[in-house]
């Protein structure tokens, strides 16, 4: 939207309807989050009723719960994947609607495999088919909601504050995740580590179906974005959803840029060059490789690893969800000020010193109050930054002609190597090699590593796109794109000179 501010006397009507519709578009970031973390109370249930009953070998044993534990990243590359055809097909709201009703049949069966809601069942360890085929689908729901939720929030949000509005969806995200955090804390006071293991995981699981059906009646509320309707011909409509987000000479000026930038509406995907789609690939797959969620979904697990009972586990767990808020609250007030390079820069330090020195304390055995001040860094540091500033690049930096099948491609990427970084890292806490020599810090190291290395590809290849309008973000791939060209071209010239 145009960079002009309101200056009707409706315009705080005007962007307490914009904060609104981000409100509920970012409770599907509500619903990933939660849905994301609600598996760390019930990773010693998942162990205990589906993969110890087999009798697998230590590494095969490993590899199977770290799969079923994991296996709803599968659903959220599907998601992903299907969430650009279905955005253009169905529109942003239309999918995201889509998505709640898979994280209610998901939470569902898989609290209650066995029953087969969808014609798959089991007992004992055969139910875990159906658990895995229900995980699934709630990751594909997860995934649809990864990508049209800030799409929704980035396409009804001015300029000034979208870096701010798409932030609320990494807010919700971390607000699921510490709510269920204490679901999951609640449910498992309510009896023994025996009652947990055989029922009280199901409750925890099933949870989730309530946050969903909330998202649901409320997304029938709100209207569809303004760019869907251009790109529909909807003309009428998107003036009247326009003229509601800001004022009537504005939304004017609004509806024609966004008419000038979908001439190409069926443009390739590399019709702005390569350049675009390397770095939004390259923030989705750092996001992950820096290792968030195999500290977000084994929290639990890390801290018994460092000697905390279950109880205390949990509730160490809420600490580190506390954390994630504050810092994402944080980032809500700086990403517009300082910029997303600056923070996503001072974020992959903070992380890299963080996971380096919790390593050296796994290793050298001294896991108390120091591991967990170096989690809490670490995590502070992913909140500021990587957390939702990814998201907020990932909503503006595409072309608006691209923007469906760039997002979706980056999306998809993203949740392959936050579901190769899951599986990976129970496989390799769970070795007993590994753990003889480094004591379960090993996997920390390399996350450190990865840190260092996001850093350095933000300062050399992300540009700085705050306060620009997403149209005036699609000129400069443009010119980017020219530049290269020119580059080769001059290279090329230069190279038959000297040949000749």
């Amino acid at each position: 939207m145009s960079q002009g501010i309101p200056n009707e006397p409706n315009a705080r009507a005007e962007t307490a309807l914009v904060r609104g519709l981000a409100v509920v578009a970012a409770l599907g970031g509500l619903l990933f989050g939660y849905d994301t973390a609600v598996i760390s109370g019930a990773v010693g249930a998942i162990d205990h009723n589906f993969i110890s009953p087999r009798g697998l070998s230590e590494t095969s044993a490993g590899s199977l719960s770290g799969f079923a534990i994991a296996c709803a990243l599968i659903g959220c590359v599907i998601g992903a994947a299907l969430a650009g055809p279905m955005s253009q097909k169905l529109g942003r709201r239309g999918g995201l609607l889509v998505s709640a009703i898979l994280f209610m049949v998901s939470s569902a069966g898989s609290a209650y495999p066995e029953f087969g809601f969808l014609g798959i069942g089991g007992e004992g360890p055969e139910a875990l088919s159906a658990f895995i085929l229900y995980r699934i689908l709630g990751g594909i729901g997860i995934g649809v909601a990864s990508m049209l939720s800030p799409l929704y929030i980035a396409e009804i949000a001015p300029p000034r504050q979208r870096g701010q509005l798409v932030t609320y969806q990494q807010v919700a995200i971390v607000g699921g995740m510490t709510l269920v955090y204490f679901v999951n804390w609640f449910i498992a006071s309510q009896g023994n580590d025996e009652w947990v293991l055989s029922t009280g995981w199901r409750y925890m699981l099933l949870s989730a179906a309530l946050p969903a059906a909330l998202f649901f009646a409320l997304l029938l509320l709100v209207p569809e974005t303004p760019h869907w309707l251009v790109m529909k011909g909807r003309m009428d409509e998107a003036r009247n959803v326009l003229s509601r987000l800001s004022n009537k000479a504005e939304a004017r000026v609004v509806l024609k840029e966004i008419d000038e930038s979908l001439h190409e509406r069926s443009a390739k995907l590399f019709a702005f060059g390569g350049l675009v789609v390397f770095v939004g690939i390259m923030l989705s797959v750092f996001q992950q490789f820096i290792g968030i969620n195999a500290v977000l979904y084994y929290a639990p697990l890390m801290f018994q690893n460092m000697g905390a009972s279950t109880d205390s586990a949990l509730l160490q767990t809420i600490i580190v969800g506390i954390a994630n808020i504050v810092f994402t609250l944080v980032a809500l007030v700086t990403v517009d000020r300082w910029g997303r390079k600056p923070l996503l820069i001072l974020g992959g330090v903070v992380m890299a010193v963080s996971m380096l020195s919790l390593g050296f304390l796994f290793n050298s055995h001294n896991v108390g109050t120091a591991a967990l001040i170096a989690v809490v860094a670490y995590i502070a540091g992913f909140a500021l930054s990587w957390g939702p500033v990814v998201w907020v690049l990932l909503s503006e930096i595409f072309p608006n002609p691209v923007k469906g099948k760039a997002m979706a491609l980056a999306v998809a990427v993203q949740w392959i190597a936050n579901w190769f970084v899951s599986l990976t890292f129970k496989v390799l806490d769970g070795n007993s090699t590994l753990n003889a020599l480094f004591n379960h810090g090993f996997a920390y190291w390399i996350y450190g590593v990865m840190s260092i290395l996001a850093a350095l590809f933000v300062w050399r290849y992300v540009p700085e796109t705050k306060g620009q309008s997403l149209e005036s973000i699609q000129h400069l791939w443009t010119k980017k794109s020219a530049e290269l060209d020119g580059s080769a071209r001059a290279s090329s010239k230069a190279s038959t000179a000297n040949a000749l």
